[in-house]
């Protein structure tokens, strides 16, 4: 590991608990804080997740200035049940209809800085379960205290199953040997893909957005040559439980990872935006191809209705 990167854990790693709510409130003054769900499909997770937020960093202590959830055309009643617990829910066409939306995470994660306007905006993936108000306060808790730290990344042991810390295949077999190889002063970060995170507007609106699950990857690689690693943070926040996907699902999410990869080490040509997985049929293994996410969103500061709200 790189000298470097040996600092940076040490100065830039830390646990929920080293920021008490009392700190945050005392350091958050004038700043505002919106913490945005995307979700799809989660009705039995967004609603305990809405809850907990808005009852312990909104109404016991006012930590969150907005909460809002992204639905990006959900089938069940996640919409229903979000708005029941009490999150603005928003519907991802509904946002910057004059651009056609595109289905992936990514996608909804650059269309919420258009709805949203806290100065801070924390990501939390709406399918965890077990859900702590710590995986929100842990990751603003570093922007509200340091103003040299523009993103934080939640860490958190993975389980699958009953087996502890073998979640997090994807970020083991692809993102964390890209990072290394490719990116050696973000090795220490714990979960790159991670879901969870929070970054001040400033940066995020200079960010482009990849619409698929190569986002997180793309962010922080971004805000690595950005703001440089000393801007970049880590805390610890326990332990994340949430819905696996099979491991065909987790081949896709992989390649669009690796294309997401590809395109900053090289702009140039790209590998062929698809991927072939199998499965066994009538007639033996079938192919089936997938396209590859290969579209990214611009920098939110240069789309002309976002320049037009924060002029006004």
């Amino acid at each position: 590991m790189l000298e470097e990167v040996e600092r940076w854990l040490s100065r830039r790693s830390w646990s929920a608990a080293d920021r008490p709510l009392g700190r945050l409130m005392a350091a958050k003054r004038g700043t505002t804080v919106s913490v945005v769900l995307p979700a799809l499909d989660e009705e039995a997770t967004v609603g305990q997740i809405v809850t907990v937020i808005r009852r312990e960093l909104m109404e016991k202590v006012p930590l969150v200035d907005e909460l809002v959830v992204i639905d990006s055309g959900s089938s069940d009643r996640t919409a229903e049940v979000a708005a029941a617990a009490g999150a603005r829910v928003v519907h991802r066409d509904a946002i910057l209809p004059r651009i056609p939306a595109v289905p992936g995470k990514g996608e909804v994660l650059w269309r919420s800085l258009m709805v949203t306007s806290g100065d801070i905006v924390c990501f939390i993936d709406a399918d965890l379960k077990d859900f702590s108000a710590d995986f929100v306060s842990g990751i603003v808790g570093p922007l509200l205290t340091d103003p040299d730290v523009q993103l934080v990344k939640a860490m958190y042991d993975r389980p699958l199953g009953d087996a502890a810390g073998q979640g997090g295949r994807v970020t083991e077999l692809v993102a964390r040997p890209l990072l290394n190889l490719h990116w050696p002063q973000l090795a220490g970060v714990v979960q790159p893909l991670g879901g969870e995170y929070a970054a001040r507007r400033s940066l995020l609106e200079r960010l482009p957005f990849p619409v698929g699950y190569g986002v997180e990857l793309g962010l922080l690689v971004d805000a690595l040559h950005t703001v440089g690693l000393d801007a970049l943070a880590q805390v610890d926040v326990g332990s994340r439980k949430h819905r696996h996907q099979d491991g065909q699902a987790l081949g896709r999410m992989a390649a669009a990872i690796y294309r997401t990869a590809q395109l900053r080490l090289s702009r140039g040509h790209l590998v062929r935006p698809a991927l072939t997985q199998f499965e066994r049929g009538e007639d033996g293994f079938e192919p089936r191809t997938y396209p590859v996410d290969t579209e990214e969103r611009p920098p939110m500061r240069e789309i002309g209705e976002y320049a037009a709200r924060r002029a006004a």
